[in-house]
């Protein structure tokens, strides 16, 4: 997940399982975030259910987030042929015994003649893309990717351009079709609602300094700071910040790092994460916008003031709003496209606004599900209601209208549904009663906004790029599961309050209120290679994730013509394994082929294993930094030649990368992706605020068979 405004298209952290060595095997015992990174590594390389990819594609770890109830989340990107596939992301939910509990994947493998070499340039995609903006402010290189959302793959160049759309802020990554010039998709990375400022009167924040030199930074949150519009903390000679005037912006700091810092300790209390981008980290937040406005640009949180510019833009539920769309970009998946994703992404703003009043149960601003209620932006009231979403015009329920509803106002369903979930449609004790949509049931009672904002979360944990309120449902059912268990009633709960929003179950939604048997397969190895007339063998196994033990009955399909398959013993009790052996007669024709080991009980799972008939070609690659290192005033780029050279077989496509850059430094390639034996220009441009020092930038080259690294050695002169 790329944070900055106009990111280099640098790469994710963590390694395919192919890059670990046994380093990483004697880490797996150490710590239970090892163990589940290595779990959910094999259960990508088996292929295990739905984690099915084709022969050019490779999956690559992004992070492992600790959930609630000792629950991991591990999500990967995939490429095709070394690039990029937009919307083929996945996550592997694990436990800490070391099971997996469920696989989310966005989409199948793409198909194996897919071009990867476009019909149009770069600058064209960049012409084509800055038409979705009224005023570009500034651009990066376009990448080659292969966008998979919305049906068939195609190949597109991603660009990101910034400035303005409509009046507003906008930071607009555009995919150009690299066949035809079209705009295939786009979204907007920035994440815009309204509030007021609110304030709080004496209240305790952490800041950081001493003696006479204090800082609006929070040393104790990583990332959490609050200035105005150059990006800079406020600074003082004491400990006291703001006067309590509405129109004071080092007031305005104060309520939002207040409310940002509850948000911070709400996420950690309640719902199990460790800060807002769940690896301990956060974002900055500036106040002073010259706006009736406040917003997510995908780097840091901007607050304005209200129409009759009294006080600024930052009571707790705005606040916690516009940082919640920062949760909902680092969760898997990242910030989609389309405007039933945009709307749950609204929805999950407001969900994290509520979640952080209910924890700060501050007097000053009593917990409700109003959102803005003290913003009287236009004598209207608040902006949105979440027990009743139509009394502001918003729909209360899911509808085929949705995909075309604008965002804020496509939110209104979830909104409803996480009233429902929390205190039902009939709470009583002077909270307000809530509506059910037509086909639900009769009634609903919550289960408390605590236990509601977990499941949430646990749903956000297995998010993927699209994102729709089908998908919310299953994600949501799947975490009260296991937070829970299916014989709870925040399991039945859970499955009410969509249907009261007529969300309706997906085939195949796991029963509640029965126990649920249930298991996981794998194999080891889960690749090999045999000549005619020999044999080669995996072992099969498998593991009881809920429930009882049961007898697990296993298959293999896809076997091509010679080959024959035979299991030792043919089933087993889950929990224990079997032997797969594959018999390669003298007639297999040689070639690669995909076979499904298949596991039946009381469900089915499956795993792929790969096997190579006769001989193969080894393809590999090497790339270098010529020159190795280079020094810079802060302010000024550096360059350097990024060359490659095949080094076994035919050429490859090399997508080009870059990490480890300092603050406020961007890398771009020209071009972003080379056939090996060609060479890029690698330009890294330093702000004047970069601070000096010497930097090791990892540049990464990932091919259609292997990725290697290159470094290049960055001094910044202060």
């Amino acid at each position: 997940m790329v944070l900055s405004a106009l990111p280099a298209f640098a790469a994710p952290p963590g390694a395919t399982p192919a890059q670990q060595g046994s380093g990483a095997q004697a880490r797996v015992a150490a710590d239970p975030e090892s163990r589940a990174a290595a779990v959910a590594d094999q259960a990508i390389s088996s292929g295990m259910d739905n984690l099915a990819k084709g022969t050019d594609e490779a999956y690559r770890r992004l992070k492992v987030v600790k959930g609630a109830g000792d629950m991991f989340f591990v999500s990967y990107e995939r490429t095709y042929k070394g690039l990029p596939m937009v919307g083929g992301d996945a996550v592997v939910v694990t436990d800490s015994a070391g099971h997996v509990r469920d696989t989310v994947a966005e989409s199948g493998p793409a198909p194996a003649d897919l071009a990867t070499t476009p019909d149009i340039s770069a600058a064209r995609a960049l012409r084509v893309a800055k038409t979705k903006l009224a005023r570009v402010d500034d651009t990066a290189d376009p990448r080659l990717v292969v966008l998979t959302w919305g049906g068939k793959p195609r190949l597109t160049w991603e660009a990101v351009v910034s400035g303005l759309a409509d009046g507003k802020p906008s930071i607009q990554h555009v995919f150009v079709d690299a066949r035809t010039g079209e705009i295939a998709d786009s979204y907007d990375q920035v994440r815009a609602g309204t509030g007021n400022g609110y304030y709080y009167g004496q209240v305790t924040i952490n800041t950081s300094g001493s003696g006479s030199s204090y800082s609006m930074t929070d040393t104790t949150r990583p990332g959490i700071k609050c200035g105005g519009q150059n990006g800079s903390a406020y600074t003082g000679t004491d400990d006291s910040w703001g006067n309590g005037q509405g129109t004071d912006l080092e007031t305005a700091c104060v309520d939002a790092l207040y409310s940002v810092q509850r948000e911070w300790d709400m996420l950690r209390d309640w719902l199990g994460r460790n800060g807002i981008n769940g690896s301990g980290g956060g974002f900055p937040a500036r106040v002073g916008l010259s706006d009736v406005n406040a917003y997510w640009n995908g780097s840091y949180t901007n607050f304005g003031h209200n129409q009759a510019n009294t006080r600024q833009a930052t009571p707790i539920d705005v606040v916690a709003h516009e940082f919640g769309h920062a949760i909902f970009q680092t969760t898997p998946g990242g910030a989609g496209s389309g405007n039933e994703n945009g709307g749950i992404n609204e929805g999950t703003g407001d969900i994290f606004g509520v979640l952080t009043e209910h924890y700060a149960n501050n007097p000053n601003d009593p917990p409700d599900y109003l959102v803005g209620e003290e913003v009287d932006l236009v004598g209207d009231g608040p902006i949105r209601n979440m027990y009743n979403p139509s009394a502001l015009g918003d729909p209360n329920c899911w509808s085929t209208s949705i995909p075309n509803t604008e965002v804020h106002a496509a939110a209104g369903p979830i909104n409803h549904w996480f009233y429902l979930l929390a205190e039902g449609s009939n709470p009583g004790g002077g909270k307000p009663s809530s509506p059910i949509c037509s086909g639900g049931p009769s009634s609903v009672t919550g289960i408390g906004i605590e236990k509601a904002g977990k499941i949430y979360m646990g749903a956000l944990n297995r998010k993927t790029s699209s994102w729709r309120y089908t998908n919310v449902r299953a994600a949501a059912v799947a975490a009260a599961i296991e937070l829970y268990g299916a014989n709870s009633v925040e399991c039945n709960t859970t499955k009410a309050s969509f249907s009261a929003i007529a969300v309706a179950a997906a085939s195949g939604e796991p029963a509640c209120g029965t126990p649920g048997n249930d298991f996981s397969l794998s194999l080891n190895p889960t690749s090999g290679s045999a000549q005619p007339g020999q044999q080669v063998t995996t072992t099969v196994s498998t593991q009881t994730t809920s429930g009882s033990a049961q007898t697990v009955n296993l298959s293999a399909t896809g076997l091509p013509s010679g080959v024959t398959a035979s299991f030792s013993p043919s089933s087993v009790t889950s929990g224990n394994s079997s032997t797969l052996t594959l018999s390669v007669a003298s007639s297999a024709a040689q070639g690669s082929y995909r076979i499904t080991v298949n596991g039946a009980g009381t469900t089915t799972h499956s795993a792929v294993y790969t096997l190579q008939v006769g001989s193969t070609q080894t393809r590999d690659f090497s790339i270098s930094a010529n020159p190795g290192s280079g020094t810079v005033q802060a302010g000024s780029s550096a360059t350097t030649t990024i060359a490659t050279q095949t080094t076994a077989g035919n050429a490859q496509a090399v997508n080009l990368s870059a990490s480890g850059l300092p603050t406020g430094a961007t890398a771009s390639f020209n071009p972003a992706s080379v056939t090996s034996g060609g060479s890029s220009t690698l330009t890294i441009a330093t702000a004047p605020t970069t601070p000096a020092g010497s930097y090791n930038v990892t540049v990464t080259g990932t091919g259609e068979t292997a990725t290697h690294t290159a470094t290049y050695a960055l001094t910044v002169q202060g």
